[in-house]
């Protein structure tokens, strides 16, 4: 049981290694922030997911956002003491990007550090997934969707007029970071591995392997 494990620690090792000199190498950033040139229309507009949608006329801007705090303050509105009296509501965000030539044959994720709330991640047109909740970061695998010959958009739509949904201040929209993720297809998982060595002693060490795979 010691060796499988040793033999684990040393194999995610290698990947770690291999990993970020494999980066090095074709200078490619693993991380890439993905925060500026997005657009913005508060209100609900559900034909805004397609990627033919027209969307001149609406904000630009730059991540991270909370349109709650730009409205205005008012005791009528429904997030109450607890959000401020601040407005809340339905947003949606897109941004245009060209993928990268030296995307081709890797593995691109889309991660958002914080949503409030109730988002649903469009690329393309498709839904990649909805996240009922504010408060958790999440990503999506932008890979089987993207287009290198042509442009490509990200639509995000964010439902936050369910209220009152917080005992506190939450804000609206996309209010943490967003990023891009590049990495080769096989890869240390996203959360993917950690150790433990939950016993202890001058003579041996139990080392436990957690959480997922280390190949996604």
């Amino acid at each position: 049981m010691k060796n499988y494990f040793a033999k684990q620690i040393v194999f995610a090792f290698i990947l770690f290694i291999s990993f970020f000199s494999g980066n090095a190498q074709n200078g490619m950033e693993r991380k890439q922030l993905f925060d500026s040139d997005w657009k913005f229309f508060l209100g609900d507009a559900p034909e805004a997911k397609a990627d033919d949608f027209n969307d001149s006329s609406w904000r630009k801007l730059d991540l991270p956002h909370d349109w709650s705090i730009e409205g205005q303050i008012d005791p009528q509105n429904p997030t109450g003491k607890g959000g401020g009296y601040f407005p809340a509501g339905i947003g949606w965000y897109r941004k245009t990007f060209q993928a990268s030539s030296e995307w081709q044959d890797k593995i691109v994720s889309i991660y958002f550090e914080g949503v409030y709330m109730n988002s649903e991640v469009f690329i393309n047109g498709k839904s990649l997934g909805i996240r009922p909740y504010g408060y958790s970061s999440f990503f999506y695998d932008l890979t089987p969707h993207l287009h290198f010959d042509k442009e490509n958009v990200i639509a995000v739509r964010v439902d936050n007029s369910q209220q009152m949904n917080s005992r506190w201040y939450s804000g609206s929209g996309i209010y943490r970071h967003v990023w891009v993720t590049v990495t080769n297809p096989v890869h240390v998982a996203h959360w993917g591995v950690g150790i433990s060595t939950p016993v202890v002693s001058n003579k041996k060490a139990t080392v436990v392997k957690h959480g997922r795979d280390v190949l996604w």
